[in-house]
């Protein structure tokens, strides 16, 4: 089996740090070609150090990390310490980074990345606001019959929205950006809160994280002890979704989860619903389908699955 080629394109966030780990862990299935970095959960000079942390932490300074874009196509940028804490990886006390900070623009290393390697080698995985991938598309367009698939957390349906009562975080802070991936015709494969509301971080779950005995091991179970507090609180739950690692676990493991191709609109315009994906799940109009939208997962087997490659680091 040949390892996909893949950029993890993130805002960490302490569950795109457990993504970008098991990414790093799955070395017969994911060659990560490089991650870039996007304001979303924290401010870019916080998601870009924190990219950097992660990759550390697996012991692979090798992975090129680069900063993107700093606040949406058109909008001001909306955050999540709330949820995430200051730093974006609130709970364990980390060390600051030493590997390098890469010098290109995340925008033009996704371009030139994609031009280089051959067409439909190349997989993208946006963990967060999709600014950095749309202002690619923009800038060069030519990319954009390039891309192999595009493998997003973001969006929700049965489970409306977590920042507002009709969006998904990710889509909210930069509409405008997530408008132009779904219209770009890249194959999407769409992970929303209707997948990772079901992908619960319980305690028996967080157990075992903890129990590998690891550095890795220790710092996923800190992290979310950390997050779970506030969906907890917020949701009357057992623990707290683990977003953005159903990404990378469906490129591991795609028989994990179940959905529907249909077609999925973003709302860019109403005060009332911005950030909405309006996704007809039911298939009652004639737009013609543009993503592979996921509506549920096997939540015991994606636990066993995290836990068994984060215990390879």
């Amino acid at each position: 089996m040949t390892a996909r080629q893949i950029i993890i394109d993130t805002d960490p966030g302490q569950d795109d740090a457990v993504a970008i780990l098991l990414a790093l862990a799955s070395p017969e299935e994911i060659d990560l070609l490089g991650i870039t970095a996007v304001a979303g959960n924290v401010p870019l000079a916080l998601t870009q150090k924190n990219a950097r942390i992660v990759c550390e932490l697996a012991g692979r300074r090798d992975v090129p990390v680069f900063a993107g874009c700093d606040a949406p196509l058109k909008r001001g940028l909306v955050t999540a310490e709330h949820v995430h804490g200051k730093t974006g990886l609130d709970g364990p006390a980390l060390p600051e980074p030493t590997m390098p900070l890469r010098g290109q623009h995340g925008v033009d290393f996704l371009i030139s990345t994609l031009r280089d390697r051959p067409a439909d080698s190349v997989t993208l995985c946006p963990l967060g606001p999709l600014t950095n991938i749309a202002a690619a598309f923009v800038k060069a367009p030519d990319i954009i019959p390039r891309v192999a698939e595009i493998v997003l957390m973001g969006g929700a349906y049965f489970e409306v929205g977590n920042i507002t009562p009709a969006a998904e975080f990710n889509i909210y802070v930069d509409p405008e950006a997530a408008d132009i991936v779904f219209r770009s015709g890249v194959p999407l494969t769409v992970m929303p809160l209707d997948v990772t509301h079901k992908a619960l971080t319980t305690k028996p779950r967080v157990d075992a994280f903890r129990a590998l005995g690891t550095e890795p091991g220790r710092m996923v179970a800190e992290w979310t002890d950390f997050f779970e507090r506030f969906d907890k609180e917020k949701y009357g739950s057992e623990g707290a979704p683990l977003h953005d690692p159903c990404v990378i676990a469906h490129l591991i493991q795609p028989w994990l989860f179940t959905g529907r191709h249909i077609n999925v609109e973003i709302e860019t315009t109403s005060e009332l619903t911005r950030g909405m994906t309006v996704a007809d799940w039911w298939r009652v109009t004639d737009r013609i389908p543009n993503a592979t939208f996921m509506g549920d997962v096997d939540a015991d087997a994606f636990f066993d699955l995290l836990t068994q490659r984060i215990g390879r680091l």
